[in-house]
């Protein structure tokens, strides 16, 4: 049909095009740095604006909008996948239930039937499996129809949840009003709505009260996704499939596994010591791979260590392959940072001529604790080397890393020794930043006369397939151990009540422990339990 209907009326090409702005932020708008297929949502969803405009033409009554809940629409959109125009997802889809018990859900939700269909099963057809860069597509369109389905409930049942202060609803009573749908505030985007500004804000919060509770953490982790993990290729090689590139769902799913053994292995092995609490949080860039960015906090007894501790736990030398030919092999693979500098000033890591990280580094025979509090690691100068692209690299060029570990599960993992809060705020630096988006520009690619303006600037969102597959399997994006408990704090009566558009103000005020919240049992605790007047209010929790 896009051929007859070029062939009936011809138009202008046009093309899509990624814009790195310097007067933006770097990382949240910079250039992407590998080939891979993206999602890009222009604007920000509204009541007006929540939907895809899907429009396709039938033969004899013309053209027709659709929405992305018809059950042709993935079939309409990828007929190659489904080359027999099987229904894809729709509303009403009864859930199995294998243990026979009841559950609230009884109908298939959609991120469910999305997640069903991204699994590699040996006798199922894998047409979508085997798609490359249209399964990146499939992958892309099919997070996207969740959150725009997400985005269309809330927005549409913003009138259903209202919230009002406590004494609101008292004044709503004396007053005789009777039209409940004008009380209260309208819940926007709840703090559940994973990825969400109250999501991240919430996190980076409880984060800071931990520091406030125990101190600054000890050290800071960069866990990578390493591609070519034997798991990964063995799961490739089952259906004869060799590049990863076009596998998110294989990556994802491998590298969540991984993430959950190298925390297990943190908190039972100790190979840092008694680890008190462990945060961390998933990464999405314009890279292609998933990394984790790990907070540990020690116990006491392993607070400010000394200069030969920490070369017992971290390590920023080559090893000698005569003597540890494993380690020798990860640290080439994994924790050599450049070329960069004057032999490869083209390097990603340049900046000004000169290397943002640093790089490469001075030879210390010890390491040491600057008077600022950073440690500088031993780097001694050996005739051990590493070639990397024709130039060999010495000591000043490893990153930091624990032996154990990188071996272990070969990959990089960066292991740096931290005491300032700064590491929690570059955690959940996505709460100042937003989400990774891109610029992008729509232009003419005729040559005639006024054709090389540019037409349209877009501001949007970038989601990839690696974020889409992580977003559809539901894996955590933050970990937090131990939890945090969030203490709400008011005036008197005015603690916030959450009601139904159509419940009677009577009938939410009637309603049994309406009127106690935490904050004021603290007070009824107080009155009764003389030892209870000892506790502070974050105290009784743990108490």
């Amino acid at each position: 049909m896009a051929r007859d209907r070029f062939k009936s009326s011809p138009h202008s090409s046009f093309r899509l095009c990624r814009k790195g702005n310097r007067t933006t932020d770097g990382r949240q708008y910079n250039i992407p740095t590998t080939s891979e297929v993206a999602g890009l949502i222009v604007g920000d969803f509204t009541k007006l604006n929540c939907h895809r405009d899907i429009i396709v033409e039938h033969q004899t009554t013309g053209l027709q909008r659709i929405t992305y809940l018809h059950p042709s629409f993935m079939s309409i959109t990828y007929p190659l996948i489904y080359p027999y125009a099987e229904d894809g997802y729709r509303t009403n889809i009864p859930l199995r239930n294998l243990s026979n018990n009841e559950s609230k859900r009884q109908k298939l939700t959609m991120k469910q039937y999305y997640c069903f269909r991204l699994q590699q099963r040996l006798h199922e057809g894998k047409s979508l499996l085997l798609g490359g860069r249209l399964l990146q597509q499939y992958i892309v369109d099919s997070y996207m129809a969740i959150e725009e389905e997400r985005f269309r409930w809330i927005i549409n049942n913003q009138t259903k949840l209202r919230a009002d202060l406590y004494s609101g609803l008292m004044d709503v009573v004396h007053r005789g009003d009777s039209d409940w749908s004008t009380v209260g505030k309208s819940i926007i985007l709840p703090s559940s709505h994973t990825g969400g500004p109250h999501y991240k804000a919430q996190n980076y919060q409880d984060a800071m009260t931990i520091c406030k509770w125990v101190g600054y953490p000890d050290l800071f982790l960069t866990f990578t996704c390493n591609p070519k993990w034997p798991e990964i290729k063995d799961m490739l090689q089952k259906i004869s499939q060799k590049d990863h590139e076009n596998r998110a769902d294989i990556v994802c799913r491998v590298f969540e596994i991984k993430l959950v053994q190298l925390m297990q292995d943190l908190k039972t092995e100790q190979p840092f010591g008694q680890i008190i609490i462990c945060l961390y949080t998933i990464e999405f860039q314009k890279r292609g791979l998933l990394h984790a960015h790990i907070l540990l906090f020690l116990h006491q007894t392993t607070k400010n260590p000394s200069g030969d501790h920490i070369d017992n736990i971290i390590t920023a030398e080559i090893p000698d392959p005569h003597v540890d030919l494993d380690a020798y092999n990860a640290v080439k693979n994994f924790m050599m940072h450049g070329p960069c500098g004057s032999s490869k000033p083209k390097c990603p890591c340049m900046v000004q001529g000169r290397c943002s990280k640093l790089y490469p580094k001075k030879f210390v025979d010890k390491t040491i604790i600057d008077a600022e509090g950073f440690p500088i690691y031993r780097r001694r100068k050996t005739n051990i080397t590493i070639c990397k692209k024709d130039i060999f690299l010495d000591n000043r060029s490893v990153v930091p890393y624990n032996r154990n570990l990188l071996v272990k599960f070969d990959a990089h993992i960066n292991v740096e020794l931290y005491n300032f809060s700064r590491a929690i705020k570059y955690l959940f630096k996505y709460l100042h930043k937003g989400s990774v988006r891109a610029i992008a520009t729509i232009e003419s690619s005729d040559k005639g006369e006024g054709n090389d303006e540019i037409k349209i600037y877009l501001d949007c969102r970038y989601i990839s397939a690696a974020e889409a597959c992580w977003m559809i399997f539901q894996f955590d994006i933050h970990y937090r151990h131990p939890s945090v408990e969030r203490l709400p704090f008011h005036f008197l009566d005015n603690h916030t009540v959450v009601f139904r558009e159509n419940n009677c103000v009577e009938n939410v005020l009637s309603m049994p422990g309406m009127e106690k919240t935490k904050f004021t049992e603290l007070f009824e605790a107080n009155k009764k339990y003389v030892e209870a007047r000892q506790l502070s209010y974050s105290d009784f929790p743990i108490q």
